[in-house]
This record gives structure tokens, C-alpha cells and sequence, in this order.
């Protein structure tokens, strides 16, 4: 954990008392003691420091207690995210890996070679992703926490909401055996990355990514897993897209 984040909620006039993992982070890896200052935000808020008033381990469970200082604005999500979804447990992985990367808003979408039983994972609901995506804003030491949607008809989202949800800018199409180059960077735009399932794109999928203005981008002849073909590349594009990552 890079940053402590909270919601909004357990701040009570500027103080905030926690327990858990955060709180075994703070004294078992951090060291902090009381008077000592710790980086820490709100989620969705502003992100700031905050001054340990006292820690304790009653029963041997970890808690402290800070007040809470937060004025600077969180770095904001580059790229927003048309994501053909993996086996959950692989999903599981790479929501952390989203939200540290800097997504802003995840569609998940049931494209031909997605598997049917994904859509009834108990991983989709809110209290199972919602910490997922902390973990991941958390170990970034970002506080905008990514949207998550479910979009079953891969066509009918292209062709009815497409546009509406996110108005034109630079879009991209990942495939192995695209010859395409990445647009640039428009100021004020996000990012749309798609990212197909594991077998990859149907040339129909493809055809129609095409005709809503996707450009192709490949990593690469090699096949990778949807987990590992995400994290390269937002990596990769991030040094042109990500403000937050140009500026280092």
C-alpha cells in the first residue's frame, strides 16, 4: 500500500479510525508511531497526508487512529477500457492491475469467445469488486476508483451505446495481427483500449470495432493471455496517453 485510502464515510470531523490490513500496514510495514505522518486519500476525493493520533492492539488487533489532511487532487484515470473478460479467477487478478494502471471505466463485454458462465459470477457483484479496485488505487497511491459495467450483446453496445458513452476521441483495437499504429494522444480525451478474450476477436468483431473508428495495435505475432496482454498494454501506451507517466 502505497496510500491508505478511506471512504468518505469513516472520516468523522477530520479524524479517522481504522483497523485490518490498512492498520497492520501501518504499524508492521510503515512503523509508524503516533505523531508520525502517513500518505493517505479518500476514495473518489482528494488525496493528501494524515498524522497518526495513536495506535493500539487491543486483543492483538491493529488499530489506529489519524487525522486526516487531504487537498491535492488524485492523479485521473488515462484510458477507459472495452474488455472481452477472462475465467473470473483470472479477472480477479487483473481488476488490482486496472485500477493501479489508471483505467477510468471498465465495460465488460460478451464477445463470441467470452465463456457463458462468466456472466454468473458472484466476482461481478459491487462488494467483490469494489476492494479489488482499492487494492489496486492503493498500491498506485491513486483515489479515483474505475466503473465497472456489463454489456452481454457485444453488437448491440457498439451500435446503440458506443458513441453516447464515450464520445469520440483516440480508440484502439488490440490484435495480434494488426499492422495498425496507435493514434496520438488528443487533449481533454481519454483513451478507449478494446481488448478482446483470450482466443481473440472474430473478424466480424473486428469489422465492426473498425467501422465505430478503432485503430489496430499489435504487441506482437505472440499470443498472450488476456491478463498479461492488458497490464503490456497500458503499459506501452501509457507513455504516450498517461499525463501522469509523460510528466515523470
Amino acid at each position: 500500500m502505497n496510500r491508505i485510502l478511506f471512504e468518505e464515510s469513516e472520516i468523522k470531523d477530520g479524524v479517522v479510525e481504522f483497523g485490518g490490513a490498512r492498520a497492520a500496514h501501518v504499524l508492521d510495514v510503515l512503523h509508524a508511531e503516533a505523531g508520525g505522518r502517513i500518505r493517505t486519500g479518500t476514495i473518489d476525493g482528494p488525496v493528501g497526508e494524515s498524522e497518526i493520533i495513536a495506535t493500539s492492539r487491543p486483543g492483538e488487533e491493529p488499530r489506529v487512529a489519524a487525522r486526516v489532511s487531504h487537498s491535492s487532487e488524485s492523479a485521473q484515470p488515462w484510458v477507459d477500457l472495452i474488455l472481452a473478460p477472462p475465467r473470473p479467477r483470472a479477472m480477479k487478478r487483473l481488476l488490482p492491475q486496472l485500477a493501479a494502471m489508471g483505467v477510468g471505466r471498465i465495460v465488460l463485454v460478451g464477445a463470441k469467445k467470452v465463456e457463458k458462465d462468466f456472466w454468473g459470477a458472484t466476482l461481478l457483484k459491487d462488494e467483490n469488486l469494489r476492494p479489488l479496485l482499492i487494492d489496486g488505487l492503493m498500491q498506485a497511491g491513486t483515489s479515483i476508483l474505475p466503473r465497472v459495467e456489463t454489456r452481454r450483446n457485444f453488437k448491440r453496445f457498439l451500435n446503440d451505446e458506443l458513441d453516447e458513452m464515450f464520445p469520440q476521441g483516440p480508440r484502439i483495437v488490440a490484435h495480434p495481427y494488426s499492422k495498425g499504429v496507435a493514434p496520438c494522444a488528443t487533449p481533454g480525451r481519454r483513451l478507449l483500449l478494446a481488448i478482446g478474450p483470450e482466443g481473440g476477436w472474430t473478424e466480424e468483431e473486428l469489422e465492426i470495432l473498425e467501422g465505430k473508428g478503432f485503430a489496430g495495435f499489435s504487441l506482437g505475432s505472440r499470443i498472450l493471455k488476456t491478463e498479461t496482454a492488458a497490464v503490456a498494454l497500458l503499459a506501452v501506451l501509457g507513455r504516450t496517453f498517461d499525463t501522469a507517466a509523460t510528466d515523470i
